[in-house]
């Protein structure tokens, strides 16, 4: 299957073993819940998906790759205990608890998170003197005589061996106690993936039209050639660096990541090509409306692989906009929440506050009525949030993105209550008035960004239709848009009719053309006699 397909299951597999009965008993006992194993070539995101599943779930997570664990590290080191059986003493060996073990108690103390993800990569490359206790640690869930906390489940993570020298084979009795997931590279669930996260639109682009140069392994005379998705993520973000720099990449430093050099050698060649076509037709003019007729002239004489490459910088640069309007949209929503609390007055104390209120001492930042100033109140309520956004990043429930929206939210409310102080709005309620209406402000400048965009992405129809018309173009340009999270969530709430026409039309000829090259293959496979 998928990573997306897998990435579910998993998730399927927590609520699962996670459910409780009504005595707050795990319905499926600790002995019954499987641990995981995914199993499936490097570097296709095996690792990656255990943070994104962790922070969905809410759940906490501990990772380890136990290669570079000994018996002793893994499972502890003997200690000499005294103990009496029968009336007499006897010295016995105990174990000191493990590493692995630790880190999990470790994690509930400092997150509260009595559930979480034990997550063991490169399980079936363990040490020959640890190999003997994986049976015991995947059915009993001890390290030595130490058990995994109850409310941990077990997900563990290998390479087949063709990938890698030092796999050990797992015999039946261990595989007749996991759950063995097989996970294959899927170049359409990438791409998914890659629009959410911004990869660079030249790696994007440039897949699009070599999907075969996506994942690739194979041995030749001077050893492993690869190219792997990690490898393409990991050389887009340097790309984004280095253009910040002012460099560009070559391929030299191309190769350091697709370890192909015949597809780093094409794709560096590309690259010069595609920023060639980002000076040329500059995305912001031609979703301006202005298009001179020389890029259309141009356009009509360009390769499919040019032709291509516009589309995706169209997109790229859409998709920046649509991320951006999604960020706005969570951050306006949760100051609003905030706000709210304002209004209600739902402001924790301070401890000192609470001391003072009991020693019976006027508090210098009251009211005359003894209602603490507006401006006070939102900073107790940033600095609430700043310490619920410190958990939620400790427990590892926030990507950079959403810490960020919270981190901005937090100076809002700052930055409101210095415009109470400087304007000298003391009460609540007439501050609460003072701050609506700066964030109505905000609120007018989110839909005014918004619709700036509902009239680039209707440019950009008017631009493609002169350019393609009903063309494959066209089709790459609308899936494009039905792929990324943040521009679905945009045309949900922006409704765009000719995206939708498109959709409906161009989608169901391409899948309608798809069936009759089908039948047509079978019809001449299996002709009626």
């Amino acid at each position: 299957m998928n990573i997306k397909r897998a990435k579910q299951e998993i998730k399927n597999c927590i609520e699962a073993y996670l459910l409780k009965n009504e005595r707050g008993e795990y319905v499926l006992p600790a002995v019954r819940q499987r641990p995981l194993f995914l199993i499936g070539p490097p570097g296709i995101g095996k690792t990656q998906i255990m943070e994104q599943v962790a922070r969905e779930c809410q759940v906490g997570l501990v990772s380890y790759t136990i290669t570079h664990h000994t018996r002793q590290s893994a499972i502890g080191l003997p200690f000499i205990e005294k103990k009496q059986y029968g009336g007499r003493e006897y010295a016995v060996t105990e174990y000191t608890m493990s590493e692995i073990v630790a880190s999990i108690y470790n994690q509930i103390e400092e997150t509260g998170l009595k559930e979480g993800i034990l997550f063991i990569d490169e399980i079936n490359c363990v040490s020959e003197t640890l190999a003997p206790t994986m049976l015991q640690f995947l059915q009993c869930k001890t390290f030595g005589n130490h058990r995994i906390p109850e409310g941990f489940i077990i997900v563990t993570a290998g390479n087949p061996p063709e990938y890698n020298k030092s796999v050990r084979e797992f015999d039946i009795a261990t595989l007749d106690r996991i759950r063995r997931i097989e996970v294959e590279a899927d170049f359409e669930v990438w791409k998914e993936y890659a629009a959410d996260m911004a990869v660079h639109p030249a790696v994007i682009s440039y897949l699009e039209a070599r999907k075969e140069n996506f994942y690739r392994i194979e041995s030749t005379v001077s050893g492993k050639q690869f190219a792997t998705p990690r490898g393409w993520e990991d050389l887009a973000r340097l790309m984004e660096v280095y253009e910040k720099l002012g460099r560009k990449v070559d391929r030299e430093a191309v190769v350091q990541y697709i370890e192909n050099p015949g597809i780093a050698r094409d794709f560096a060649a590309y690259l010069e090509l595609y920023y060639k076509y980002r000076t040329d037709y500059q995305i912001d003019v031609l979703l301006s409306g202005k298009v001179p007729e020389r890029v259309y002239e141009k356009l009509s004489r360009a390769a499919f692989d040019e032709r291509l490459s516009v589309v995706n910088l169209i997109l790229a640069y859409l998709n920046g906009r649509f991320r951006e309007a999604e960020d706005r949209e969570t951050y306006l929503s949760v100051l609003l929440e905030e706000l709210k609390k304002f209004r209600d007055g739902q402001v924790p104390e301070s401890e000192q506050d609470k001391e003072e209120t009991q020693k019976g001492r006027e508090n210098h930042s009251q009211t005359a009525g003894g209602e603490k100033r507006a401006s006070e109140l939102l900073g107790f309520l940033s600095e609430e949030l700043d310490r619920n956004t410190g958990w939620k990043k400790k427990a590892g429930f926030l990507d950079r993105r959403e810490e960020y929206t919270l981190l901005a939210v937090s100076d809002r409310l700052r930055f409101y209550g210095s415009i109470l102080e400087k304007e000298e709005l003391t009460g609540r309620n007439e501050g609460f008035s003072r701050v609506r209406e700066l964030f109505s402000q905000e609120r007018d400048s989110y839909e005014s960004f918004c619709q700036e965009t509902l009239e680039m992405l209707e440019r950009a129809f008017d631009f493609l239709e002169a350019a393609f018309g009903d063309s494959q173009e066209m089709v790459i340009f609308v899936t494009g848009l039905t792929t990324g999270k943040s521009s679905v969530r945009f045309l949900q709430e922006n409704e765009c009719e000719r995206y939708y026409e498109y959709n409906r039309r161009l989608l169901f000829e391409n899948q309608e053309n798809s069936l009759l090259e089908r039948l047509d293959s079978l019809s001449r496979q299996f002709p009626l006699q």
